[in-house]
């Protein structure tokens, strides 16, 4: 039913797009959404406060209270803030908004509403982007997508609407970065690649850090990971940094949303130059920086702390997010990042010799090379790296993971991961740290292997998953051979009889004509 609901929230609301680009409206929607979201939590908070107040067995009951002391009571903002639940002051209610739809100053409304729920929840402060007023649709169609994005129900258990909020969220973020293309897959990582990097990494306490957090999404999915095994949301804390302004306010609002507490930082800053958590060692570091990036130095990174294994080239900033994660781990942590395929071969400038230094003091623990088409934005091929402080199993050795052909097509242009396949990796991590009793490790041919540091030393110290799994076993079976054989030969011997069919038409075409040969 969801599903089928998003879909059509989806095609509505792209339709009312008209020609406004989608990295601008992406923001009118979500934010949209965002409002519908905290008025309707508020509003199930109050329902529930008005039924305990009239219930002589509650707590809450107020005993020969009139309409006019339960009104006043309804307005604390205690008995919201004590279950996590944002305080909408009366004017930013949806049911206000709502009745304005149709107005023309319907933008400049919902701007102001924004401001005070800022103003009346001070972790929202500075996060609201108030772009509504300056929208660029044509006359109405604002108040059409008030209009659609009142008839998502988010129904009125707190819990449930977090989870209904939660995947329209996710399904438009996704259908945003589709539509953008390029720009779009800086914000959003497809969610099957999120679902692997938490699955190996399972998170289920402790700090967890992204340093190029987009959205928010490698959170989320740690938070569903926690609850999913039995754990409860806090159970870890969450540290962020994104350098886009408007993203970073994608972001909080991502969190928000689902009560995650969050510390993104004062403000959206460059990660390498102003790093807004110095002193912070986290648990877990799960990121998915952009490949490859050029422009990313500047001079007052000479000698930076951060380069422990050697200074990073100027011209590409994989191996400054490498050594980043690593400085950022504590001493037991372990960090999952995204890269593209090149970082596992490269020996431009100093890259060599960093992967070489990190190889050999351990550092590197698991490699997964990715099928292409997983992203929105780029068809470089993808690898997963999996980083440790100290191993605490399988010293000297590196397990890689070859699942560059365990894709579904989910379209024309795009495929993903299924759960099956992520479960089989997450599965094949653990039984090789031995943290399941299961299942024993062991190679498999052309999906996985434990290879020893000396023997990656005799390649270069290249991580390439590939280079070292092997073939896929292919049974032996003569009988299915011959039939093949005997088919093909059939084949080839009706074309050699076709072809000699025309090679004669053609002569007799030819001497027509008065040419012989």
């Amino acid at each position: 039913m969801l599903e089928s609901t998003k879909k059509t929230l989806w095609a509505t609301a792209d339709k009312l797009r008209a020609n406004m680009d989608a990295a601008e409206y992406k923001h009118l929607v979500l934010g949209l959404i965002f409002v519908k979201y905290i008025s309707d939590t508020f509003a199930a908070r109050r329902s529930e406060l008005t039924r305990r107040f009239g219930d002589s067995a509650d707590p809450y009951h107020l005993a020969d209270s009139t309409d006019e002391v339960i009104e006043t009571e309804l307005e604390d903002r205690d008995y919201y803030r004590e279950v996590n639940v944002f305080w909408v002051p009366e004017a930013a209610r949806w049911e206000a908004l709502r009745a304005a739809a149709k107005q023309p100053d319907i933008g400049k409304r919902i701007d102001e509403a924004l401001s005070l729920v800022e103003v009346e929840n001070s972790k929202l402060k500075g996060i609201l982007d108030k772009r509504f007023a300056r929208a660029q649709l044509p006359d109405g169609k604002l108040g059409e997508l008030v209009d659609l994005v009142s008839t998502i129900g988010f129904g009125h258990d707190a819990a449930q609407a977090r989870d209904v909020l939660g995947e329209v969220y996710e399904y438009f973020l996704g259908m945003f970065a589709s539509a953008e293309g390029k720009r779009g897959g800086q914000f959003y990582t497809p969610r099957s690649i999120v679902k692997t990097l938490v699955a190996v990494l399972a998170p289920h306490h402790g700090k967890v850090y992204d340093p190029c957090c987009g959205s928010g999404g490698m959170f989320v999915q740690s938070e569903e990971f926690i609850e999913a095994h039995g754990g409860k949301l806090g159970d870890v804390s969450i540290y962020g940094q994104e350098a886009n302004p408007t993203t970073w306010r994608l972001a909080a609002m991502n969190l928000a949303i689902r009560g995650i507490e969050f510390n993104l930082g004062r403000e959206p800053a460059d990660t390498f130059v102003h790093d807004q958590h110095p002193d912070l060692r986290a648990d877990f570091i799960l990121a998915n920086p952009p490949f490859n990036i050029s422009d990313w130095w500047h001079a007052s990174l000479t000698g930076d702390a951060r380069w422990h294994y050697g200074d990073p080239p100027q011209g590409n900033a994989n191996y400054a997010w490498l050594q980043h994660m690593l400085h950022h781990l504590k001493p037991a942590g372990r960090a999952g990042i995204v890269l593209a395929n090149g970082s596992m071969s490269s020996s431009q400038n100093t890259e060599g010799d960093i992967r070489r230094a990190m190889v050999e003091v351990d550092v590197v623990e698991v490699m997964v090379a990715l099928p292409g088409q997983l992203f929105f934005n780029t068809q470089i091929p993808a690898c997963l790296w999996f980083l440790v402080k100290e191993k605490r199993a399988r010293r000297g050795e590196v397990l890689f993971i070859d699942a560059r052909k365990l894709a579904t097509m989910i379209s024309r242009v795009q495929c993903e991961l299924t759960d099956e396949v992520i479960d089989r990796i997450g599965a094949t991590v653990a039984a090789w740290r031995g943290e399941t009793t299961a299942a024993q490790y062991e190679d498999i041919a052309g999906y996985c292997r434990s290879v020893p540091l000396a023997e990656i030393g005799e390649h270069g110290h290249v991580l390439t998953p590939g280079r070292y799994v092997g073939a896929e076993e292919v049974e032996d079976n003569d009988e299915d051979f011959a039939d093949k054989m005997q088919k093909l030969t059939e084949k080839l011997g009706e074309q050699m009889a076709k072809g000699a069919e025309l090679d004669q038409l053609i002569r007799q075409k030819l001497e027509g004509l008065g040419y012989e040969f």
